[in-house]
């Protein structure tokens, strides 16, 4: 299957109308304490909206750090390609990696500002690169690997196996690479 951009895609099963579930990597719920970079580029005011919220671990960080939010997953029917809320300020979501290029592309038309938690090997990937260089794109580079729950793994596995970063656009973070370090829960 060719995309309209011109590069060959595998076949999706997760994908606009399509019945999914995740699996492997598209699976993995985020800590709360990977959101902590970001609190202090989220005005307060914000609405945030959550589209792949899973088991709503984000969620409930940014609920804790007394920020409004809107969540919505397809696994409860709301899919990110066809819906958005009514209202909304900013996407803040772990988007399922095997589509991350579909879900960067979407970010933009939206034109809201975003922060997709993104494995740091997007960064040289020519679909990504293309995007970068023609909208921008702001980094947040973490000081360690976040200990994701893993499918039928939980806590008790290793976590991800690779870096992520937060990859925003207009969060107007100062700089297009900030450095934060990460606090994993005890």
């Amino acid at each position: 299957m060719q995309s309209d951009n011109g590069r060959v895609m595998k076949p999706k099963t997760n994908y606009a109308g399509d019945l999914y579930t995740p699996n492997g990597y598209d699976a993995c719920q985020t800590p709360a304490y990977a959101v902590d970079p970001l609190l202090p580029y989220i005005p307060e005011r914000w609405l945030i909206w959550e589209p792949a919220s899973g088991e709503d671990m984000m969620v409930e960080a940014f609920y804790d750090a007394g920020r409004k939010v809107v969540s919505s997953d397809i696994i409860t029917g709301k899919n990110f390609f066809k819906w958005q809320p009514k209202k909304w300020n900013c996407q803040i979501t772990n988007p399922p990696y095997s589509i991350k290029y579909d879900w960067l592309e979407r970010s933009y038309a939206l034109g809201k500002p975003f922060a997709l938690l993104l494995p740091v090997e997007t960064l040289g990937a020519k679909t990504a690169q293309l995007m970068f260089d023609k909208h921008g794109i702001e980094i947040i580079l973490l000081d360690k690997r976040v200990n994701f729950k893993m499918p039928n793994k939980g806590w008790d596995g290793s976590g991800a196996q690779f870096p992520v970063a937060w990859f925003t656009w207009k969060f107007k973070l100062g700089a297009q690479i900030v450095f934060a370090q990460i606090t994993p829960d005890k």
